[in-house]
């Protein structure tokens, strides 16, 4: 995909966890959504997709070079700790105030103001690695294709069609992770509807 395709595909997907977030009623804030989060952790979880790229951008480069999003992808999993990144979401959740969607709003109107005039070649100082905005951005992307979906299925609300761009993308980058997982094959079993998704799903 071209640079300005990556950046639509990562703007539509901002602006779909925008339209999600506007839909939560106030007294779902705090329902259960995803393993130790609420409603409102998983929403400061998915806004992570948006300021991490403000802030990693506004970084000096620093430790390895990654050469995509595979690699970034590899890199964090081999580093990741849950604890860690739940804490985190609680503690961004609370951040965003008596107002989660108007805080949403904000930062997705300045994300994708600031991915729209940044070149893709500059420069992304993540903790896995440094790699290019253009190579980051699918990484964010698939975030908030992923959390868009569990945020719909927490309120009960439905998916935007500004993240079906974001969804397609995401399952072709998730593939590429597949492969170069040790269980690639089983993977593709599932996928394939040989064994472990309900109701007889598969791809093919």
């Amino acid at each position: 995909m071209e640079t300005s395709g990556v950046k639509s595909c990562y703007q539509g997907a901002a602006q779909a966890l925008l339209e999600l977030v506007a839909q939560v009623p106030e007294a779902a804030w705090s329902l259960p959504a995803l393993g130790e989060w609420d409603v409102r952790g998983l929403t400061g979880h998915a806004s992570r997709a948006l300021s991490t790229v403000e802030t990693y951008l506004a970084a000096p480069a620093a430790g390895p070079r990654l050469d995509g999003p595979v690699s970034y992808f590899t890199a964090i999993r081999a580093g990741a700790s849950p604890a860690a990144i739940a804490q985190r979401g609680k503690e961004t959740g609370d951040a965003l105030g008596e107002d989660p969607a108007a805080a949403v709003g904000e930062l997705v109107q300045r994300v994708t103001g600031l991915v729209g005039r940044t070149p893709g070649d500059a420069l992304v100082a993540t903790p896995a690695g440094t790699l290019t905005l253009i190579d980051y951005l699918p990484t964010r992307t698939f975030e908030l294709a992923v959390h868009g979906l569990d945020l719909a299925r927490a309120v009960g609300i439905p998916v935007p069609a500004s993240l079906k761009p974001g969804i397609a993308a995401s399952l072709e980058l998730a593939g590429a992770i597949a492969a170069q997982l040790p269980t690639a094959g089983d993977l593709l079993l599932l996928l394939t509807g040989r064994t472990g998704l309900p109701g007889g799903l598969s791809v093919v």
